[in-house]
């Protein structure tokens, strides 16, 4: 990892849009569904329960908000992608530097992941989980640039429909001992039975992890799907082509995703091949939208606060598991923690972890220093 000061051009040449989006999206990584959820709750909304319940991840088959907010991070990891590969290849980077570029990337998200997911570090090694949100961006990362720098556009779409599908026939046709094929329950799908096998360390639920290495074949379809839009936005089609576009394939997605639920539901624990579907084509469909309203209409003051959390992403992610807002929130804030009922309490905690993170990124941004990874 490393901080880079860099100067006003930096900003003028990004896609705007992209780093709106990615900031809303970590916004609601770092603690905006919380935030949300309380204050309907000290607001007594009860009307409003439909919306805290969006909040919350599914058991098991179906979908929730929440369920498409990791999902939409790997789309926008391929949209970024693009450009970064294009602009490496412009600096005269050949394919080996770029994949050891992106090899090392891997290798310091997986390793950063680990210290998130066992924060405090031990070393009781049956108890470490290796697997993480992060690992899962490096490895899905890294196999999208090996697609991504071999194939065309065509190609990177014939790679997803084969991935997808090749997931799916395996996951529904290959007979799992005591449970035979096409039992997608908790204890007896595929999956859980990989994973059993080759996840080292703790599960996440003691048999299965969603974030295991099985598992990051069909995640790789989200940055690929990713790939696909970024392209779309560098080409020389007119900017409400380009809209219309992303909003049609975001919409074709979403209807293949549907129709695929039927015989393989959607999952996120799984990552079945429907969800990667639906959860890509909405991923589309934010794209379009912050595309249109920031990019092609030009209202950008309004996001300015996702995009200055959007620039420092993976930082903030880190430093809300390493740093205690929390407890600073509750020491500036007890006067009125004091004066609100239980409710009311959590909004303002919640209400102050916000502000301190933002102001920490605000103050980064200011001077211009923007951790990469």
């Amino acid at each position: 990892m490393k901080s880079e000061s860099t100067q006003k051009t930096f900003l003028s040449k990004r896609l705007e849009s992209l780093d709106a989006l990615r900031g809303f999206d970590m916004f609601l990584i770092i603690g905006g569904t919380h935030f949300i959820s309380s204050f309907i709750h000290a607001m007594g909304w009860e009307s409003m329960s439909w919306l805290t319940d969006q909040f919350r991840h599914v058991p098991w088959h179906g979908l929730t908000f929440e369920d498409v907010i990791f999902p939409l991070f790997l789309f926008m990891v391929g949209v970024s992608m693009v450009y970064s590969v294009a602009s490496s290849r412009r600096k005269g980077m050949s394919k080996k530097e770029i994949y050891w570029k992106a090899f090392k990337r891997m290798i310091l998200l997986s390793i950063l992941g680990i210290i998130y997911k066992n924060r405090p570090l031990h070393f009781d090694w049956d108890q470490i989980r290796y697997v993480s949100v992060l690992g899962r961006i490096g490895v899905t990362g890294f196999l999208a640039t090996l697609i991504l720098l071999n194939t065309t556009w065509r190609g990177r779409i014939y790679w997803l429909a084969g991935i997808l599908i090749l997931y799916w026939a395996a996951v529904l046709f290959i007979p799992v001992p005591g449970y035979g094929a096409g039992d997608l329950s908790q204890e007896g799908n595929l999956v859980t039975y990989i994973h059993s096998y080759i996840v080292p360390g703790r599960l996440i639920d003691g048999i299965y992890d969603e974030n295991g290495y099985f598992t990051h074949i069909p995640a790789v379809g989200l940055v690929l799907m990713g790939t696909l839009a970024s392209s779309l936005l560098r080409s020389s089609k007119m900017e409400m082509q380009k809209v219309a576009w992303l909003v049609g394939a975001g919409a074709v997605a979403i209807a293949i995703g549907v129709l695929w639920s039927f015989h393989f539901p959607i999952n996120k624990h799984l990552w079945s091949s429907s969800f990667i579907m639906v959860t890509g084509g909405i991923s589309f469909l934010f794209m379009a939208l912050f595309y249109l309203v920031i990019d092609v209409w030009g209202y950008k003051k309004w996001a300015f606060p996702f995009k200055v959390i959007g620039l420092n992403s993976i930082f903030i992610y880190m430093a809300s598991a390493l740093i205690d807002f929390g407890y600073t929130s509750k020491y500036l804030l007890n006067g009125f923690i004091q004066m609100a009922g239980e409710d009311g309490q959590r909004f303002i905690i919640q209400l102050g972890v916000l502000l301190l993170e933002f102001g920490l990124l605000y103050f980064m941004y200011r001077k211009r220093i923007f951790v990469k990874v």
